[in-house]
């Protein structure tokens, strides 16, 4: 999806010309402070072959039906229709799993889209005349100077049949699948240094609309496929099921500390740390813990305060600036930076293996700074991040940005 900030003059435009769209964010956290953003901090699964669900709202102008076999129907009849529902929760780091049809039709666009505050997005989307792939893609603070990050991989009838796509996201990496098997991973050091990679808390979006609209730009209508027949309505996309795991388990709300949009700069409130699903937790007042106790450093590892020996007090040990972090299910081998000259609590032990990896035995009390990344995948270095993406997203976005104010 074409992701930028909505201008209010653009928005007084969106009818009349409605595939010159743009996502929307009401308030962008890299350029001022804003609200914190409701954590899910769970897992949950909505089965919409029940009916509607209260972790969804719908967008000004849309309306679904809900079929027993086939789910929750996004329904298009005319050009300006664009039926779309928004979570009412961000996740920070996680998996999604949505079982999906698309609709048919030429110039007809279903997408599945995961979005933040700062226009960090991934994205899965169907063109309704193209019977044999879906598009993977992807954005970094909604940077579109180039559109070579999308991609195009097989998947059988994707208009005619339903099946299970998954976006597994972590610090390190964004895999999708289509029923389980693997069809792309994005490294964080395949992203231009990092800085476009997606990386802050993100709401789940679902929508149909169209591309080949009469008033769309022609690279969009050509991406499309061409322009929507509407003789051939309605034009029907079916989402059967949707699970969701938020990997930073336990939080409230989400908070951005500082205007970098770093994953480190995001601060988890409320509830109590939580390492499930290989997921380390993060200081709640940020990026360092409070004082007294010691940050997770992963999954079952041994927490970061941990050394491998002892000694007689804490000025023996002023001037190390590391401690080793044990290896788990979250984080690889490494090391978190920590003053430990603070530590003026200490009274038993000695660092003197504080720079090499593994598993620590022996304790130490008082303060260590830094927070482990809440990832799921292994390894915690960070590196850089590919960027592209596919013009005819644009669409959707100004959508969803117009039905949201």
């Amino acid at each position: 999806m074409h992701s930028t900030l909505l201008s209010a003059v653009t928005v007084a435009l969106a009818v009349a010309q409605l595939c010159g769209a743009q996502t929307y964010t009401s308030c962008n956290p890299t350029e001022k402070t804003c609200p914190p953003d409701k954590a899910l901090g769970t897992t949950i699964t909505v089965d919409f072959r029940k009916g509607a669900s209260s972790q969804f709202n719908l967008a000004e102008g849309t309306t679904l039906t809900y079929d027993p076999t086939n789910g929750a129907v996004f329904t298009i009849n005319e050009e300006t229709d664009a039926p779309t529902i928004t979570s009412n929760w961000y996740i920070f780091f996680g998996r999604v799993d949505i079982v999906l049809r698309a609709a048919p039709g030429q110039g007809i666009v279903s997408s599945f889209v995961m979005e933040s505050d700062d226009l960090d997005e991934i994205d899965l989307e169907w063109l309704g005349g193209d019977t044999t792939q879906v598009e993977t893609n992807y954005f970094g603070k909604g940077n579109t100077t180039t559109y070579d990050r999308a991609t195009y991989v097989s998947v059988a009838s994707p208009q005619d049949e339903f099946h299970t796509y998954t976006v597994d996201w972590t610090a390190q990496a964004i895999n999708w699948y289509v029923d389980g098997n693997l069809i792309r991973t994005l490294e964080y050091s395949a992203a231009n240094g990092g800085s476009n990679y997606p990386q802050t808390p993100m709401q789940v979006k679902m929508g149909n609309w169209v591309g080949g609209c009469s008033t769309c730009p022609e690279g969009t209508v050509q991406w499309a496929g061409g322009l929507a027949n509407f003789a051939d309505a309605p034009f029907l996309m079916y989402v059967q099921q949707i699970t969701i795991q938020d990997y930073s388990t336990g939080g409230t709300e989400y908070v951005y500390t500082d205007l970098t949009g770093s994953w480190q700069s995001i601060a988890k409130e409320g509830g109590s740390s939580d390492s499930s699903s290989g997921s380390s937790s993060f200081a709640s007042s940020g990026s360092s813990a409070s004082s007294g106790s010691s940050t997770t450093a992963s999954g079952s590892a041994t927490t970061a305060s941990t050394a491998s020996s002892s000694v007689t007090s804490a000025s023996s040990f002023s001037s190390v600036t590391t401690v080793p972090v044990a290896s788990g299910p979250g984080l690889g081998a490494g090391a978190v930076t920590a003053p430990v000259s603070s530590n003026t609590s200490v009274t038993s032990a000695s660092i003197t293996a504080a720079t090499t990896t593994g598993t620590p035995t022996g304790t130490t009390t008082g303060t260590t700074t830094g927070a482990a990344a809440p990832s799921k995948a292994t390894g915690n270095t960070g590196a850089a991040l590919e960027v592209g993406s596919s013009y005819g997203m644009a669409v959707f976005g100004l959508v969803l940005g117009y039905l949201v104010i």
